[in-house]
């Protein structure tokens, strides 16, 4: 990414060949492979992409002369993508995204050393066995843990629940722990991506949902109060949406912790769960979107949607 000379805005463009010459010197015992799989900034990034870019590194990651996998990445939907990939993917092999903060035209460009270090965690033999990690500012997340903290902080991506599972010193890659989630593949051939976000607040109605229902929407996050909690209001979307076999899936706006079926009046987990509402324990509202949009390309039915969740 550099700055275009007439908007002085940052615009996408490839300097892959200099990268990788200005990294040369510090990675002689790696041999690389490059591939450029897009062009396109990460807010135009979809899932559809995603499903593409996960098949592509899957025809990589089986061949016996490549041992890990380094990709490129705008930061704003890096998170998903990579979690996508974690979904995915079935490897022992270490898949690991990385991008940069600042563009490669500002002063402490971020990015070379972002590399240098992906590079370094994505050939070591610790990294196996990861699933897919997220290599930033020189600390090692998982893509099922870490997410984008801040708009411009070169330590933006934190996994916040547990923190990181270990650095980068140098060349020294370093793991202080394994990731705390139990692995699940998910394998589709084609997804569904027509599934929406809906964010609760005090005095939420079911005007959107009734709209997202209205438009044929396969799915619905709703990212709730706290432990898993939504006003009144909106609770007879939520039941005109199960009752059209539209899943709706129940996450907290809150950066860390649980949904739990904790309280019983209306609107309440309880009430949720019994209305039918499938409840994704710690997963943020756009991880557990990647995941349905992965679940429905392999079941529509509720009962089974519930397993993967």
């Amino acid at each position: 990414m550099t700055k275009h000379k007439e908007t002085s805005k940052a615009i996408i463009s490839d300097n892959h060949t200099e990268l990788l010459n200005n990294i040369a010197s510090e990675l002689k015992e790696i041999d690389l492979l490059f591939y450029e799989f897009s062009m396109k900034p990460s807010p135009s990034i979809t899932p559809l992409d995603m499903l593409n870019l996960a098949k592509l590194v899957k025809s990589y990651v089986i061949s016996p002369d490549i041992d890990g996998i380094v990709i490129t990445h705008g930061t704003d939907t890096l998170e998903e993508s990579a979690y996508f990939l974690d979904l995915y993917l079935e490897t022992k092999k270490p898949v690991v995204f990385t991008g940069s903060m600042r563009n490669f035209s500002e002063l402490g460009f971020d990015g070379l050393s972002n590399l240098v270090s992906s590079i370094y965690v994505a050939s070591h033999p610790e990294s196996a066995h990861m699933g897919v990690l997220v290599m930033m500012n020189d600390e090692i997340n998982a893509a099922s843990e870490v997410t984008k903290t801040h708009t411009l902080a070169l330590d933006t991506f934190k996994s916040m629940e547990f923190g990181p599972l270990g650095i980068v010193d140098q060349n020294n890659v370093l793991y202080y722990r394994q990731t705390h989630y139990q692995r699940l593949t998910l394998s589709p051939e084609d997804i569904e991506s027509n599934v929406e976000i809906v964010k609760v607040y005090s005095g939420a109605s079911s005007l959107i949902l009734n709209l997202l229902i209205d438009h044929g929407v396969k799915g619905i996050i709703l990212e709730s109060l706290g432990r898993g909690n939504v006003p009144p209001q909106m609770v007879e979307g939520i039941a005109r949406a199960i009752e059209k076999n539209i899943p709706v899936l129940l996450t907290s706006r809150c950066p860390k912790g649980r949904v739990l079926d904790s309280y019983g009046y209306e609107g309440g987990g309880h009430h949720l769960k019994q209305l039918g509402v499938i409840f994704t324990e710690n997963l943020s509202s756009q991880k557990a979107r990647i995941r349905l949009i992965l679940a429905l390309g392999l079941t529509s039915n509720n009962i089974e949607l519930k397993k993967y969740f």
